[in-house]
């Protein structure tokens, strides 16, 4: 079972996400602020992060460079979620604040459960 945690100020997002994640068998956290994304991360070790890069309170990009920064480039898997860049950005944000993927919103839901699978 794959742990997520899924970061995004849009709660509705958030617990659309949940349920289609845990329907598949993952085991999942929600917060719906920047600022509480390093402590659920300590709390629940999750092995795919799932991030809004565009939250109020904090950038999801400043969040991903403090996750990098304090448990390096393997885990967990970070995937950037947003509704402001429609084309797919794997490439530019894999090398940018550590993310290792890109999903515009709305996304499909095959495409983010084969990311996923890739943490597993």
């Amino acid at each position: 079972m794959t742990r997520i945690l899924i970061a995004d100020d849009d709660r509705d997002s958030v617990l659309t996400l949940m349920q289609l994640l845990r329907d598949e068998g993952h085991d999942t956290r929600g917060v719906y602020r920047g600022q509480d994304v390093m402590p659920a991360l300590e709390r629940f070790d999750p092995d795919v992060v799932l991030l809004d890069i565009s939250m109020p309170d904090a950038s999801g990009w400043d969040v991903a460079r403090d996750i990098r920064r304090r448990y390096g480039d393997g885990r967990p898997l970070l995937i950037a979620i947003s509704g402001l860049y429609k084309q797919s950005a794997d490439q530019i944000l894999g090398t940018m604040a550590g993310f290792n993927h890109y999903v515009a919103k709305p996304y499909d839901p095959a495409t983010l459960l084969a990311l996923i699978g890739k943490a597993s």
